[in-house]
């Protein structure tokens, strides 16, 4: 085999090999054409806090907790429903990201649905990362991106994202036994689990929710 032919061979090979340690091409992008363009978004990594866009996700989502239970005037526990059709790789990570918070907080409970859902999760390929996004008209989504979930603690990621829907900001700077802090400690953090300042803001965050519709009497209405 002549030289120039080894050569060739050589860099037909190191490009087959680039092609190999692209991101999965099993893994279909997201539907775009379906995403609202007014969406607000607030990322896992990197970019800068967006708490219009955190405090948007909660109060639709909220909102519509409670009126799917306006019909149960002792209410102590709001309960938000989601769906997981639409991130089939990521449902073991959302099981345990449920069960975090499930068992960290109790005036809110996560529950999965197959319909009638307040909030949904979503996979795919985003040069965002994964992100909480809401158009603001009670349309809200987690979107889990494939690639930072493979650099980033998966559960972690998750759990933070699911994070903004019970109310919680981004705060990048902070360490990683912080949930919120995302990827600010780096791809090394794993720590899935709230804090207490966490815990307690979420708390107080859906109790004010209860108490303030219990206030305007709406909890008795059947809607």
């Amino acid at each position: 085999m002549n030289r120039s032919r080894s050569r060739f061979l050589a860099v037909l090979g190191a490009a087959a090999l680039v092609g190999s340690l692209a991101a999965p091409t099993a893994f279909a992008a997201p539907d775009t054409a379906t995403l609202p363009s007014t969406n607000v978004t607030s990322a896992y990594e990197g970019s800068a806090e967006n708490e219009a866009a955190n405090r948007q996700f909660f109060d639709a989502v909220l909102k519509s907790a409670l009126k799917k239970q306006a019909a149960q005037p002792g209410i102590q526990v709001v309960t938000v429903r989601y769906r997981t059709s639409r991130a089939p790789s990521f449902r073991s990570q959302i099981a345990q990201s449920t069960q975090i918070w499930n068992s960290s907080v109790s005036n809110v409970k996560l529950q999965e649905s197959s319909t009638s859902a307040d909030f949904e999760y979503r996979e795919g390929n985003d040069s965002r990362g994964s992100y909480a996004s809401t158009d603001g008209r009670g349309h809200g989504y987690i979107f889990l991106d494939y690639r930072q979930n493979q650099q980033y603690n998966s559960t972690r990621v998750t759990a933070h994202e699911t994070g903004h829907v019970l109310g919680l900001p981004d705060r990048y700077s902070g360490p990683c036994s912080e949930l919120m802090s995302g990827g600010g400690p780096g791809p090394s953090c794993t720590n899935a689990y709230p804090n207490a300042q966490e815990r307690q803001r979420v708390n107080s965050l859906w109790a004010r929710g209860i108490a303030t519709l219990k206030d305007k009497g709406e909890l008795t209405k059947v809607r």
